[in-house]
């Protein structure tokens, strides 16, 4: 199982390890998270092998009397020791007001608190607040495309490429079998359980139709400039209409789930956020497939989708940009240093050579600028200090 490490999470979470600071450990459901905290666990008792390791799995039956901070309180004071307590719960959110008791434990001085959870919202506003600078968070995401191949035994090649594009990077699909009826029906399983218990039964959406047919709308439009207005324009001429108000709660349900994240729009030359428009991502390809089928239409879509997913694995701040009247896919943010991406299927010709390479051509800049597509071999090493990219080499870098 070494082999099957998440090891660049590892690295974010270890300096914290012993320090009075809860650990929150974020991500889309079945994206990780256990199996990360199992790791996690795994490290500790060798660190601190005298440590009281206390796990509590809240989507266990055993657990089931836990469900207020006061049972937690409770559990937890009867299952520590005067030593050092290494506490550790999975989907903590399922407990009302967790925050007052891990507030009052990490006071005591003797608890190292590491906890899951599935809905951004539970750690920020008025937690954040009450909790005070006392966590930091850890964001695990599905598999990038590096674990991918460790977690399935592979090959970079096009053909893992290919499975990775339509099936996605959930952890368990290493389990079933590489065929697309058990995937899909797995995918959509996963799908169910975000939609109805992570959006629909936490925010008590009624209308259940309106917000799977949103779903499959972002699907369509998976890295299209967007808005609530443009979309409830779309959905009042099929019959559906909804207040622009509401779209906009329904969008930031789906996104506070980690089931699709919003990417805001950047001027190049100023550097101001603007305010119209944003495009739409879903953090997992085989759930954003499953809602409109694999089409090799939508590969130019999902391309854009999976070089997002890899910049935000390796700790990109992302924007999507304007220069002049031109649109950038990516500004690519970190460490004070900027790179800018263009992505497209193919160079199929000098045409589209011309659009991709002179979108970037118009930043005034040194930054590095790349043009990213799945061509079978590199169209050109750089033009005019604009690098062209196979999507196989920028998802292995």
């Amino acid at each position: 199982m070494i082999n099957l490490k998440r090891e660049s999470y590892l690295k974010r979470i270890r300096p914290y390890y012993g320090q009075q600071l809860i650990k929150v450990i974020t991500g889309q459901r079945r994206v990780g998270k256990s199996y990360f905290l199992r790791q996690v666990k795994d490290e500790l008792h060798k660190k601190y092998p005298k440590a009281n390791i206390i796990y509590i799995d809240l989507e266990k039956l055993e657990f089931d009397t836990v469900r207020t901070y006061s049972d937690l309180y409770k559990y937890v004071r009867i299952k520590s020791s005067k030593g050092l307590n290494i506490l550790m719960i999975d989907e903590v959110q399922e407990v009302t007001e967790f925050e007052r008791a891990l507030k009052s434990l990490l006071s005591d001085g003797n608890f190292d608190i590491y906890v899951t959870g599935s809905n951004s919202m539970v750690f920020s506003g008025e937690i954040a607040t009450y909790l005070s600078g006392r966590q930091v968070e850890i964001r695990v995401n599905s598999l990038s495309f590096p674990e991918f191949l460790i977690f399935n035994n592979l090959n970079a090649d096009d053909k893992s490429l290919a499975r990775y594009l339509k099936h996605g990077g959930l952890p368990y699909l290493r389990n079933l079998p590489d065929e697309d009826e058990a995937v899909w029906d797995y995918l959509r399983n996963i799908y169910a359980t975000i939609l109805y218990r992570d959006v629909i039964s936490r925010y008590e959406v009624r209308d259940i139709t309106f917000l799977e047919n949103l779903t499959r709308f972002l699907a369509d439009n998976t890295g299209n400039i967007t808005s609530a207005n443009n979309i409830a324009g779309y959905m009042k001429a099929h019959k559906q209409s909804k207040s622009v108000s509401v779209i906009i709660s329904y969008l930031k349900y789906l996104e506070q789930s980690y089931f699709i994240s919003k990417v805001r729009r950047q001027d190049v030359a100023g550097k101001r956020i603007l305010s119209s428009g944003e495009k739409i991502y879903f953090q997992d390809l085989g759930l954003r497939n499953i809602l409109t089928g694999y089409k090799p239409a939508d590969i130019a879509k999902i391309i854009e989708n999976v070089v997002y997913n890899h910049l935000v694995s390796q700790d990109f701040r992302i924007y999507t940009g304007k220069a002049e009247e031109r649109e950038i896919d990516f500004i690519a943010e970190k460490d004070n240093e900027t790179s800018y991406y263009q992505v497209t299927y193919k160079l199929a010709d000098q045409k589209v050579v011309d659009r991709e390479f002179g979108n970037l051509l118009q930043i005034n800049d040194n930054y590095p600028k790349y043009v990213i597509s799945m061509d079978s071999f590199p169209i050109t090493a750089s033009m005019k200090g604009v690098r062209h990219v196979r999507l196989i080499d920028f998802l292995t870098k």
